[in-house]
Order: structure tokens, then sequence, then C-alpha cells
């Protein structure tokens, strides 16, 4: 039986199509295994938002023939899409698809021999309206799987690569992602994690939205919990926030981008809110829940932002009660708008700044999950194992341990939290 191996860069989103694709090679004969294991096929599905997603791509690819020489080496995603001829000089590739073409990898390829020469693929993408559903496929741990529900952007942010490599905004009925979302309780998944790049524009140009989806994935037996990966501030409403509060299924989780703390800069992001907006969201999920967990989005070092706009990121954030931060390093994207703005920031600066942040966003977890010490959380058990020690997430992301039973994977139980350590929480069991 031939092997095949995958390598994903970049988010959420790729990891579920990933998962997709694997499942296409399970039907044609092909066995799965790790990266960086031996195998006769690898496929590196890339990313493009940062520079760092590039080199990745180059990384995986001279691991992958380090290990097994004569693999056939497939490059796709967004990367590929927007940079196919970069991709072509790497030594060893032989195929590169597109963003539409990852999902049809048997129509282009024959028997997997390598051609020493890559062939390309590539189909125009941004007047697209084609959608490919995507989620995750079995695990061992069987707990999360991500399911993509959106794809695509029309927002055309000034430093953003997404919609030039995924097109426009884009989305599936109700009925066919509840089809999907079903499978899924059938395979013993518990928690499904809503995908997309723009996941609060869901339905807008087939009629329906967010709300409406999420109320009818709630009557799914089987599925206990709906996490939402992301949600931009301005689609995100007050009668929203209450409902996902009060569902007894919604986790209450928010993972809201905010990019920077400057309303000037924010403009100059072509952003679609201001920090006035931002703070107002954040209070007003505070006030209806101090234990919901609020994570952010931000980006460091964007043209024009001198040490008054990062000391005002910096402050804005460490006055709001955020549980935790990614940070991103801005970096020059070809053919986005910022590439031509002036008052570029030197490069160790960016470095420096994007530093301090994460310290302050590692502060921030930890505060949040120390104000979780002393009560009583539900927790879903992965099947994750280290040192004797088994791990899960809570309904509003905290990361626990505690003693491994394996009788406890892919089950939700009560736990009390006793304690912080290297930014996990200890907890007692307190029902099975």
């Amino acid at each position: 039986m031939k092997k095949v191996s995958f390598y994903t860069v970049g988010c959420k989103l790729n990891f579920a199509e990933t998962s997709t694709i694997g499942e296409e090679f399970k039907k044609h004969g092909f066995e799965i295994v790790e990266f960086g294991e031996p195998s006769d096929v690898c496929v590196i599905n890339t990313c493009s938002v940062t520079e760092n997603a590039d080199r990745d791509c180059r990384r995986a690819v001279k691991k992958a023939l380090k290990i097994s020489p004569n693999a056939f080496i497939i490059v796709t995603g967004c990367y590929a899409q927007l940079r196919p001829d970069e991709i072509a000089q790497i030594e060893g590739v032989d195929l590169i698809l597109g963003s539409n073409e990852k999902f049809k990898i048997f129509d282009y390829v024959g028997d997997f021999q390598k051609n020493y020469h890559a062939q390309i693929f590539i189909s125009p993408i941004v007047d697209t309206d084609e959608f490919h559903i995507a989620s995750s496929t079995p695990a061992s741990d069987r707990t999360r799987a991500f399911l993509k529900i959106q794809d695509g952007c029309d927002y055309n942010c000034s430093y953003c690569t997404i919609p030039l490599a995924r097109g426009g905004s884009r989305s599936p009925k109700i009925d066919i992602i509840v089809e999907r979302a079903k499978v899924l309780a059938q395979l013993g998944y518990k928690e499904i994690v809503l995908s997309g790049v723009n996941v609060g524009d869901y339905g807008r140009k087939i009629g329906t939205n967010l709300f409406e989806l999420v109320k009818s994935l709630e009557k799914i037996d089987g599925i206990e919990r709906i996490r939402i990966s992301s949600i931009e501030p301005n689609l995100l409403n007050e009668e929203m926030i209450d409902y996902f509060i009060n569902s007894e299924k919604i986790c209450n989780h928010f993972h809201i981008p905010l990019q920077s703390g400057s309303d000037e800069i924010l403009r100059k992001m072509r952003r679609r809110y201001n920090t006035k907006l931002y703070r107002s969201k954040v209070e007003y999920i505070k006030e209806k829940d101090p234990d919901a967990c609020i994570g952010a989005d931000v980006i460091v070092g964007f043209p024009g932002e001198d040490e008054k706009h990062f000391e005002m990121t910096y402050n804005f954030i460490n006055d709001l009660p955020i549980s935790y931060l990614h940070v991103f390093t801005y970096s020059e994207r070809p053919s986005t708008d910022a590439v031509n703005l002036p008052d570029k920031v030197p490069m160790d600066e960016r470095h420096k700044r994007s530093e301090m942040l994460r310290n302050l966003g590692l502060k921030k977890k930890v505060a949040f999950y120390r104000q979780m010490v002393g009560k009583i959380l539900d927790v879903l058990w992965e099947g994750e194992v280290k040192d004797g020690m088994m791990f899960g997430f809570t309904n509003n992301y905290v990361k626990v341990k505690a003693r491994y039973e394996p009788s406890l994977v892919n089950e939700i139980t009560s736990v009390k939290i006793v304690g912080v350590e290297s930014l996990v929480a200890i907890c007692e069991i307190i029902e099975k």
C-alpha cells in the first residue's frame, strides 16, 4: 500500500482542508502516515499570510525529501495560488496546485512518479463562487473537529493576500453544513470548531447568517460543543453575544481580531471598525459573562506605526480584559497595497515590539487562568498523554491537565481548578 504524508501551514481552515484531501487519498488506497515518516507522496498545504509561512514551505519540502528522496511532492494552498513560479524553483517539487485544484489532486496526477520538474495547475480564483466543504476526519482522540463553513473574503484589508489567494466571500447553505456536522457527530466528535476566512460573514450572499447556522447546529445530537474560531468585531452584535453566552452548546470563547490599538493605523489597514467599537464588544461580553475567554490578533510594525502608535496599542490591550494574544510581526506581502505605504518600521524594531506584546499576552493568559482557580468548569478530555497526564479544554478555552484515565478520553467531566502551572490549569475531577 502506498503511503502519503501531509504538512499544513497556517490557519484552522487549512487543517480542515488538509484532512478532507487526506480522505480522498484513502479512497484511492493510500495509507496516511505522519509527516516525517517515509512516504511515497507528500502534500504540503501552504499559507501566505506571513513571510514565515513561505519559508515553512521550503523547509517542509527539504525535510520530506531528506526522509524520502523519491517522494512525489505536491505543493498547494494560498502560497501556491499566489507564487507558483517561486515554488517551481524549489528542488524536488513535482506538482503545484492552486486553491481550487487542491481538491482534485487525482485529476492532475497519474502514477505519482517524480517528474524532476514542477507541473503547475492554477486557475483564476478572484471571481470564483466555488465552495469546497471540508472538515476534520477520524482522529485518534476524536474530540474536536474543524468544520469549514465559509471561504474567501470581501474585506480587502491593505496588508492581506487572502482575497487574492482564495477569492471573494462565499459559503454553502445551512443544510449542507448540518449534514457534514451530523457525520462528524457519528464519527465521535463532541465539539466542532466553525472555521473560515471570515466566519462572521457566513451566509450574507445566500440570504442567511451565522446566527441561523448555529441555531441549526445546536439541534444535532452528539455535538455537545460549538466553538467559533474567529469573528470580526463589526460582525458581532449584542443579540449574538447574548445568545452565544446563554446557549448550552456554544462555547463562551470569543476570538476577535484587533490588529492595532491605534485608530490611525486601523484606517491605514482598512479595517472596518475603530478602537471604540472594539472596546465596547469586549466590555459587553465581560459584563454578560466575566468568565468568558476573549482572544485577539495583533499585527506589529505596520507601515507608519511609530512609537506613539505602538504605545497606544500596548496600553489599549493592557487596559482591556483580553485573555490571550496572537501576535504577528508585519511582513511585506507582494501585490498588497500596504507594500507601497511609506514610513516602514525597521525589522529589528518590529521584532522588539512583537516580543513586548507576546510577553503582555503571556501575562494576560496567566491572569485569566488564575481567575479560574476555585471555579468548577466542564472539560472535554483529549487523547494527548504526557508524563502520565492527560489534557483537555474547558468551555472557555482553559487548558487543563489531570492524571491520565483512559475512560475519560472524549468525555466531558466537571472539574475544580486548583492551580496554574506552566500555562496549564491543574484540576481535580469532581464528576465522571
